[in-house]
């Protein structure tokens, strides 16, 4: 492949050598760089690729690519850019073949809801034999193939290779969900989606290594909408106009409003020991009955989402009926099997805004008692811990406050700062730093007709200490409480 056809649809400068060079590789990981390839700079939170050029050279690199002045041998073509990240996403989506034009690809963002809108439609759509892959916070699914995710939004050049494996297994659709900071660091770039979708927007990520400040985290979530052909809003946000600024895809609505083009009517809850479910009717651009195992009006709306978004697929009512009262998102209000009537549930809600909206949604259903089992991530915005500790403390009956990933935090550091939060609402609380003792508690402690939320780390295995991760599943740990009751 020559460099120059890796550069299309780039802005750019060949400050020295022959831009119409073969080039044997596209890397940005200098460990990778090898003979005749042409190695992206990227300048990272930790690293700068451009530390690594002598090594690269050293290799037998044939092209740099940077965004910073610097000296190198003359022997090496050299091309500068405004920023390096950008290139990579278009370079990747050249050095692949453009796959995202041989799919279609529906980019799911928002605060919240991403993670289950995107099970949904996957799950539609496969039951209708739309084979579908996944590109998400838990995992990337291509075919049979299933890998674990270490980021929401992976690198670009990650994105268009998955784009290209899925090609080859015959995927004919890519459902992915699409994160502020994919589109902050430019992971995004180098192709046009299908379909963008909007599910809510809050007060998140917000901080030194995140975004400076909300207009910003707003800026980049819209994005999608100026990088879709067809945008799929939740009109019910109070940001649904501000996310559209600027738009230049065709729109179409979903919610509870009247003036939704797909709505939902009729909401019930239904609730039963160890079961939590809700069902409505949709109206509009589609007429139809719907029953999910998953509770809450927030999936309500998540389960619009797919419905808005499988519409265009051509897939029957009755198919998106049967596949939505089937589904089960990990991490996601999953319910745990229990001995008692009581109920436990496992949530990824590891921010505030998610957090309220689950504990809000879960009071509807009228436990006896609410009880909410969290921690807050380390080496992340204090704010956070702040603020859920009261929402908690709000709304739950009791709040135990325990460690989630500490990271390079002292955990009872951390603790401290979410009770803080908590004696501003007048719940009352116990602190237990030892995630496993404090699900024990809850269980041990359980009552006849309790909803036991464990929240924060949902889909997650692991506890993050000290940079090292250690496996920890809060679905082992309330089976191992319920094994020792026995």
């Amino acid at each position: 492949m020559y460099l120059d056809s890796l550069l299309e649809g780039l802005e750019y400068s060949c400050l020295q050598g022959d831009e119409h060079i073969l080039v044997t590789d596209l890397v940005y990981d200098s460990r990778k760089a090898g003979k005749g390839s042409v190695f992206v700079s990227i300048v990272g939170t930790v690293t700068d690729g451009h530390d690594y050029i002598p090594q690269v050279i050293e290799k037998g690199a044939g092209a740099i690519v940077i965004e910073k002045d610097i000296e190198l041998p003359k022997d090496v073509t050299v091309i500068r850019v405004d920023n390096a990240r950008k290139a990579l996403a278009f370079m990747s989506a050249a050095y692949f073949g453009h796959p995202a034009s041989k799919l279609t690809t529906i980019g799911i963002t928002g605060t919240k809801g991403k993670t289950t809108s995107a099970y949904m439609v996957k799950s539609i759509l496969e039951n209708t034999g739309i084979r579908t892959g996944l590109i998400g916070t838990i995992e990337t699914i291509i075919g049979d193939e299933v890998i674990p995710a270490s980021n929401t939004t992976p690198e670009s050049y990650i994105i268009q290779e998955t784009f290209a494996k899925m090609v080859d297994a015959g995927i004919q659709c890519v459902v992915m969900e699409v994160s502020s900071q994919g589109f902050l660091h430019y992971r995004i770039d180098g192709f046009v989606f299908d379909f963008g979708v909007f599910t809510n927007l809050g007060y998140d990520h917000i901080g030194d290594k995140e975004h400076k400040d909300f207009d910003d985290y707003l800026r980049c979530k819209r994005q999608l909408f100026r990088q879709c052909k067809t945008g799929l809003i939740n009109i019910d946000d109070k940001y649904a106009k501000d996310i559209l600024e600027g738009h230049s895809c065709k729109v179409e609505t979903f919610g509870f409003s009247e003036n939704a083009d797909i709505r939902a009517i009729d909401v019930k809850l239904v609730h039963e020991p160890g079961y939590l479910g809700v069902s409505y009717k949709t109206q509009g651009l589609m007429n139809f009955d719907v029953a999910i195992d998953i509770p809450g009006k927030f999936n309500v709306l998540n389960s619009l989402c797919a419905i808005a978004i499988c519409r265009h697929f051509k897939v029957s009512e009755k198919d998106i009926s049967q596949a939505l009262s089937k589904i089960k998102v990990r991490g996601r209000v999953e319910l745990v099997p229990v001995n008692g009537n009581y109920s436990v549930m496992i949530d990824y809600a590891h921010n505030a805004m998610s957090l309220e909206s689950l504990l809000t949604t879960i009071k509807e259903y009228k436990p006896k008692r609410l009880v909410c089992v969290f921690g807050c991530g380390g080496n992340r915005s204090k704010d956070r811990r702040f603020l859920m500790g009261e929402i908690s403390s709000k709304l739950a009956d009791l709040t135990v406050v325990t460690s989630d990933n500490p990271r390079f935090e002292e955990p009872e550091d951390i603790v401290n700062d979410i009770i803080t939060g908590v004696k501003k609402g007048p719940g009352k609380y116990i602190k237990i730093i030892d995630r496993r003792e404090a699900i024990k508690y809850c269980i041990d402690n359980a009552e006849e007709g309790d909803v036991i939320i464990i929240a924060g780390k949902g889909h997650e295995d692991y506890q993050e200490i000290k940079g090292v991760k250690y496996h920890m599943d809060d679905r082992e740990l309330v089976r191992e409480a319920l094994e020792l009751q026995k």
